[in-house]
């Protein structure tokens, strides 16, 4: 019998890669857009890690959840300080959230107030995936618009506190196959995985929609 960590990627993995084929994130790793394009998406991170880990703060004793919370991974300091960078200090005045992330970061925080384990579903698609196939929008970045690997403005993909990703990840596979579910719970958390995904990918056609440049 196939491992929880297992299940999750198999059958998330169509999911992923619509995510990863979406106009917006082919253009921007086309370097077809223009950095507004990439401050929109870093503030758009923002809300949805604001979200992320306010919820985290109050799961932390949590039995299901509380072993995801993990410091090292947190993105929201990160963020302001790429947003800092990109659009001034006064940032936060003119900050907005698409519809499509104000419905994604709600998703998270019902989950985060009702169902400890859909959290998890959240916290799995968005830490594992900036700390793997994040890198690739990093390297865009600096090679696009000279922004440097540990400097101010991609500072979000640099996880100073995980040294080894590749260990990290077989300890987070672990703690995946330990969430203490019966079977049908782990079907539905799944279920929230698979629809994590969908969520992630109507900001990305929100932000296709605002810059509508792919040939």
């Amino acid at each position: 019998m196939d491992s929880f960590s297992t299940v999750i990627r198999t059958a998330s993995r169509e999911q992923h890669e619509e995510v990863r084929g979406s106009t917006f994130l082919s253009d921007l790793l086309g370097s077809r857009l223009g950095v507004e394009a990439f401050a929109r998406y870093t503030e758009q991170l923002w809300f949805v890690y604001d979200a992320l880990e306010y919820a985290a703060e109050r799961l932390a004793g949590d039995p299901v959840a509380g072993p995801f919370v993990r410091p090292e991974l947190f993105r929201r300091a990160a963020l302001e300080r790429d947003l800092e960078h990109l659009r001034g200090p006064g940032w936060r005045a003119s900050a907005g959230a698409l519809p499509a992330t104000r419905e994604y970061t709600g998703r998270i925080t019902d989950c985060a107030r009702t169902w400890p384990a859909g959290y998890i579903a959240h916290h799995y698609t968005r830490y594992l995936g900036d700390l793997s196939g994040g890198q690739v929008i990093r390297a865009t970045a600096e090679r696009t618009w000279g922004f440097t690997s540990k400097g101010d403005g991609v500072r979000f993909y640099v996880f100073d506190e995980v040294p080894n990703p590749a260990a990290f990840r077989r300890g987070y596979w672990e703690l995946l196959d330990a969430v203490p579910a019966d079977e049908l719970e782990r079907q539905r958390i799944v279920a929230e995985c698979k629809r994590a995904y969908e969520l992630n990918n109507g900001v990305f056609r929100a932000l296709g929609e605002e810059f509508p440049l792919s040939a």
